[in-house]
């Protein structure tokens, strides 16, 4: 399955995965949207993301962690 940027929570429990024990709360914007585009599944243009959807996918992945 691929998903887009509006994809929060499949995004959230694969960045979950692919960084374990990485805490969501410390990670940068630039690190985050890094990561995000160098998931497997990810199949969105990079240049659409912005900082809200940054915030709602540190978010869920903050949810996930927890």
């Amino acid at each position: 399955m691929t998903y887009q940027w509006t994809d929060i929570t499949a995004i959230a429990e694969d960045l979950l995965e692919a960084h374990p024990g990485v805490d969501p709360q410390m990670v940068r914007f630039t690190d985050l949207h890094r990561w995000i585009c160098e998931l497997p599944d990810f199949q969105d243009d990079p240049k659409r993301s912005n900082e809200k959807i940054l915030e709602a996918i540190q978010a869920a992945w903050i949810a996930e962690a927890t």
